[in-house]
């Protein structure tokens, strides 16, 4: 049976929670809007699709992702300009998706339709897509196993939901982050590249051991020598050494990231020299120390790019050049929020209209 766009059921909420959110301090993740959109996977299809208000899940104790780790999912946003609403590179979001899919043994979703869904699930929440200049709405599609039972082999069953939440910003500060040299976010061979839940759920602790040291985040290396630098946090990390922005290069560890490839994209177009390749803690250190480290910043969707101020590793804090004398991060953070709102001419056909 092949699922198609016309299929899908659409129950509105009796009464909007708008009224209840304070848009003016709102906190990230916290509210969520309206309606959500779900399609479950059995018998070999996607099915029962629904846009319907937003509510809890019942499941069972067995079901097979709370014990085998099978869920994946995405972030993306949508931005307000006036009455227009627009979405930024969720083609592209759905393509990692299935990308992390294959990866985790989760059937792939259709691109096409839940392309579809979420632009209908933003025509009817129209209204929670905030307005200022530093708030979005937040778009969280999930993909779960929901076998009920225990037994380690790829689900038969899934669950693909779509919710939304509106949001401020995720940092409100510039970050100290340390480098980590002794837990691995992910290594050679492992689930690095996808967006899988347990990913994260491994980088709790010692983000939890750095926070309380006065760290926001870690920059996380690789797990075979700790001598390669990967990510930041939960971001992609990039440099500004001498003239250069420098990106350690996707080695199968690292999440290719819809911001970092944003990034990537303007500075060529810009004429910045671009490097994408192995950076070593070693070459960053030294050019923290010779002053030749310009810039420094995480690039991801929740923050867009967040700016890092100091730089820790092996008992010794590197403090970066100040935030305002930084020229091609804050360019380019200015750049993609005009662009998100329709405000910068898209011709990389990122942006779409709701």
């Amino acid at each position: 049976m092949n699922t198609a766009i016309s299929d899908i059921k659409i129950k509105k909420i009796a009464q909007s929670r708008i009224h209840e959110v304070d848009f003016d301090n709102i906190k990230f993740g916290r509210e969520f809007s309206d309606h959500m959109f779900t399609m479950e996977y059995k018998d070999g299809t996607w099915q029962n699709l629904e846009i319907k208000p937003y509510q809890n899940l019942s499941f069972s104790p067995a079901m097979s992702a709370l014990h085998y780790g099978q869920s994946i999912f995405e972030g993306l946003k949508a931005y307000r300009k006036g009455d227009d609403v627009f979405m930024f590179r969720a083609k592209d979001n759905f393509a990692r998706m299935n990308r992390s899919a294959h990866r985790m043994c989760i059937p792939e979703i259709p691109e096409e339709l839940v392309h579809h869904a979420l632009k209908q699930l933003l025509t009817i929440d129209a209204n929670w897509v905030p307005g200022g200049e530093e708030s979005s709405l937040y778009i969280r599609p999930f993909l779960f196993a929901t076998d009920e039972y225990v037994g380690i082999k790829p689900s038969a069953t899934y669950k693909f939901i779509i919710f939304t939440c509106p949001v401020g910003s995720y940092y409100t500060e510039p970050l100290k982050v340390k480098v980590e040299t002794e837990y691995t976010r992910a290594a050679q061979g492992g689930v690095g590249e996808a967006k899988c839940a347990g990913n994260y759920a491994a980088s709790l602790y010692p983000a939890k051991q750095a926070q309380e040291n006065g760290y926001h985040q870690l920059v996380w290396t690789d797990g075979k020598e700790h001598k390669y630098i990967e990510e930041s946090g939960t971001m992609n990390i990039m440099f500004i050494i001498g003239n250069k922005l420098i990106s350690p290069n996707l080695s199968g560890a690292i999440l290719p990231g819809i911001t970092r490839n944003s990034v990537l994209t303007l500075a060529k177009d810009w004429g910045y020299e671009v490097e994408e390749r192995p950076v070593t803690v070693d070459e960053i250190i030294k050019a923290a120390q010779t002053g030749e480290l310009k810039e420094a910043f995480g690039a991801g969707t929740a923050a867009t790019i967040a700016q890092i101020a100091l730089i820790g590793h092996e008992g010794i804090d590197y403090k970066l050049p100040a935030i305002e004398t930084r020229e091609f991060s804050n360019r380019v953070y200015d750049f993609l929020n005009n662009l998100k709102r329709g405000n910068e001419t898209d011709k990389w056909g990122w942006i779409e209209k709701i």
